[in-house]
């Protein structure tokens, strides 16, 4: 498959980086390094798909474009229609009518311990759970406030709460039924958000923390449940990471402990690129998921 990447941020860099030899073409309108200023630019048939790594605000009418000349699309996470649900359902008809991919990524879900996080929950070992607890933070609240773009609408929620969401979506099939209200929002240093936390009441109960202001990167996963708990510590990218699984001892006591610890590159990269290409060859994307993260951010924005 050729492909193209457009812009050669943090994001296009790494992608441009697994396409290798299948990327034909770079695009970005400040970057001199680039083959093209525009997506338009590229003549069609030089290419068959493109990896779109840019701002939020152009995503949809880029996407348009592409899929309108038959071109499958993997687009950074997250897909986000700020005034409903409808710009996002066309763009899915159309690449249905037209046979092509629209994927939104989310690396997320190639992490490897959270892959076994998925297959510990899915067989039951731990019973009910009661609670699920989720904090993702970084350090990059500067960077972002120095930016000319980033330090604007909603901040840290579509950036990394984007991904708290989906991944609860990976895990927890029944959150799709749960709502979700804002609990604490703030902005400390930036003007859009810079530490949210938010959560969804029940059993189980949500509780998901996403910040810009954790000097460290830092990514923490706990689960809860009637016959024990699981916890993940950091991911890959930052490792060494750590997945802690434990048996509760009743009436009380402390529980048997099964950890397993990694310490690699990141691979979630090279994963959810072969991922994309595989649905390239039906034509299938994740629409259900996008319609579902976009409504719920959406609505935390509104009601925060």
């Amino acid at each position: 498959m050729k492909v193209i990447v457009v812009g050669l941020g943090i994001q296009g860099n790494k992608r441009l980086t697994i396409a290798g030899g299948e990327a034909v073409a770079t695009v970005d309108p400040f970057k001199k390094e680039a083959d093209y200023k525009t997506v338009q630019d590229v003549p069609l048939e030089k290419y068959d798909a493109a990896l779109l790594c840019i701002p939020d605000e152009p995503k949809i009418e880029l996407i348009r474009y592409l899929i309108q000349n038959k071109k499958h699309v993997l687009v950074e996470k997250p897909l986000l229609d700020t005034s409903g649900e409808e710009q996002i359902e066309s763009l899915y008809l159309l690449a249905k009518k037209n046979k092509t991919t629209l994927y939104t990524a989310y690396n997320h879900r190639f992490e490897p311990h959270l892959v076994n996080a998925k297959k510990v929950l899915d067989s039951g070992q731990l019973g009910k759970i009661y609670n699920v607890r989720m904090f993702y933070g970084n350090g990059t609240a500067r960077d972002v406030k120095l930016s000319q773009w980033r330090d604007q609408g909603a901040g840290v929620l579509p950036d990394l709460g984007s991904h708290l969401l989906d991944t609860l979506l990976f895990l927890f099939e029944e959150v799709r039924q749960r709502d979700f209200s804002p609990w604490s929002f703030s902005k400390f240093e930036n003007k859009a958000y810079d530490h949210v936390i938010f959560g969804s009441k029940g059993t189980p109960q949500f509780e998901l923390e996403a910040t810009l202001l954790s000097w460290r990167n830092t990514f923490r996963f706990d689960v809860f449940a009637e016959k024990g708990s699981l916890h993940i510590d950091c991911l890959c990218k930052w490792g060494p990471s750590k997945l802690t699984v434990r048996t509760r001892i009743l009436p009380s006591g402390r529980p048997e402990e099964n950890n397993e610890i990694l310490e690699m590159k990141d691979p979630t990269w090279a994963l959810e690129y072969d991922h994309f290409k595989s649905l390239c060859a039906n034509g299938s994307g994740n629409t259900e998921n996008d319609l579902w993260v976009n409504r719920h951010l959406r609505l935390l924005t509104t009601s925060s």
